[in-house]
Parts: structure tokens; C-alpha cells; sequence
């Protein structure tokens, strides 16, 4: 679910880039686009940190 939500929200902001900064030249659009998905990268990382930390470490506890 956080993977389908992490791409929505990277190619929205890659698409606001786009239409924000026609201007740019296609090494900015493709740095840009790099950036993006690093951080996100490293968003998906610290959320599944998140959830493991808050998970229960048994699968029996509920």
C-alpha cells in the first residue's frame, strides 16, 4: 500500500516539475527525477523501519 502511494506522490511531483519548470533543460528533468526517487527511496526504508518497530514481535500476540 505505501509503495502504490510513494509512486503516486513521486510522479505527481515529477509531472508538477515538468509543467512548473518547462523551461528546464532534459539533464535538470532527469536530476530532478533521480533526486525524487532517492528520497524516496529512503522514505520507503525509514516506513518500514517505522512499521517493524511498531509491529509486535510475535505473530501470536494481538
Amino acid at each position: 500500500m505505501f509503495k502504490k502511494i510513494n509512486w503516486v506522490v513521486w510522479l505527481a511531483l515529477v509531472i508538477l516539475w515538468n509543467y512548473g519548470f518547462p523551461q528546464a533543460s532534459p539533464f535538470q528533468d532527469v536530476a530532478v527525477a533521480v533526486f525524487l526517487s532517492i528520497l524516496f527511496i529512503i522514505i520507503q526504508l525509514l516506513q518500514s523501519r517505522y512499521l517493524k518497530k511498531s509491529s509486535p514481535r510475535s505473530k501470536f500476540v494481538k
